[in-house]
C-alpha cells in the first residue's frame, strides 16, 4: 500500500566523533536539538539523533514536504506527530518511533493507526532479571505474568517478559496515550506469538492486528495497527480522517507486514543530502 513504510537503522557499528556528532546535530532544527543533547550518554543521544533523522526523511520520502518546512511536534502525552496537516497526500497520515539497543526505526501508515517498539533482550547480569522483573508484576494481568514466569529457562522468561511488554507499548503509542494509560487493562493472546489480539477490561477488540519481527543481536521490533477512531481524545482531533467505510479500513488493517527496510547511519544520512538538495 502507498504510504506504509518500515525502515530500521542499526546503529552498533556506528562510532562518530565529537566533530561529527555535531555536525549531524546541527541538521535539525535549533528547537530539536536539545531533544538530543539532554541524554549524557553518547549511546542514548546516537539514537535521539537518528530516530529525529529518520522522522524527517521518512516524512520527505513519503509525503514529498520540504525539511526546512517539516515540524514535528508531540502532544502532551508525548506521541510525536506531524503539524503540517494541510493538503496532505495520505490524510490519515501517522508514525510510531522506537529505539532500544542496537536499534532505531520508524514506521507510518496512511490509513490505520499505528504503533511500533524495539526492545533488547539481551539477558541482565546474574541474579538481576528476576529483581527486574518483578518491578513491572502490576503492568500485567495474572494471566500474562502466569506465560511469564514459566516460560522455562531465564533467558525464555526475559524473552517473554519482553514480548507482552512490546505489545503493551506499541499499543499505547499507536493509540497517542501517556504513561497513564493503565497496561494492566490490557491482556494480550496468541498462538505461538502469531495471530495475537488484545482484550481491555475483558472484551477483545476487533479491529487491531499484531506483529512481531525478530532481529539480529536478540532484538524484536513489535507493529500495531488500529482503527482511527481508537485514538486518544487529545490525539484524535490532530487525525484528518476518523471514519472510514468498513471495507476500506479492512483492507488496510488485513494487509500483510512485509518487514522492514533496513538502512546503515551512512545511508540514512546519504538519503538526507540528497532529498534535501534536490
Amino acid at each position: 500500500m502507498e504510504g506504509v513504510r518500515r525502515w530500521l537503522v542499526n546503529i552498533s557499528t556506528w562510532h562518530p566523533s565529537e566533530h561529527q556528532f555535531q555536525s549531524l546535530l546541527s541538521l535539525l532544527p535549533s528547537q530539536q536539538r536539545p531533544e538530543v543533547t539532554k541524554f549524557v550518554k553518547l549511546g542514548d543521544r546516537k539514537r535521539v539523533l537518528v530516530s529525529r533523522l529518520l522522522q524527517y526523511c521518512l516524512i520527505n520520502d513519503v509525503l514529498g514536504i520540504p525539511f526546512d518546512v517539516i515540524c514535528i511536534l508531540r502532544t502532551t502525552e508525548g506521541k510525536p506527530y506531524l503539524k503540517n496537516r494541510e493538503n496532505l497526500l495520505y490524510a490519515n497520515f501517522n508514525f510510531s518511533v522506537s529505539h532500544h539497543g542496537d536499534y532505531v526505526g520508524v514506521a507510518c501508515e496512511p490509513i490505520c493507526l499505528v504503533g511500533f517498539d524495539i526492545v533488547s533482550t539481551t539477558k541482565l547480569e546474574n541474579g538481576e532479571t528476576l529483581q527486574f522483573l518483578e518491578n513491572f508484576v502490576p503492568y500485567f494481568t495474572t494471566f500474562e505474568w502466569d506465560n511469564i514466569v514459566h516460560a522455562g529457562s531465564i533467558d525464555k522468561v526475559l524473552t517473554e517478559f519482553y514480548r507482552y511488554w512490546s505489545l503493551k507499548e506499541s499499543y499505547v503509542k499507536a493509540i497517542g496515550a501517556g504513561l497513564g494509560f493503565g497496561l494492566n487493562r490490557l491482556e494480550f493472546h496468541h498462538h505461538n506469538w502469531a495471530d495475537i489480539y488484545v482484550c481491555i477490561d475483558g472484551t477483545k477488540l476487533e479491529n487491531w492486528r499484531f506483529w512481531f519481527f525478530d532481529l539480529e543481536n536478540k532484538h524484536l521490533a513489535c507493529v500495531a495497527k488500529g482503527h482511527p477512531k481508537e485514538a486518544t481524545g487529545n490525539y484524535q482531533v490532530l487525525l484528518t480522517t476518523v471514519g472510514f467505510d468498513e471495507k476500506g479500513y479492512q483492507n488496510a488493517v488485513e494487509l500483510p507486514e512485509r518487514g522492514f527496510i533496513s538502512l546503515t547511519v551512512d545511508q540514512l544520512l546519504m538519503r538526507w543530502y540528497q532529498l534535501n538538495h534536490v
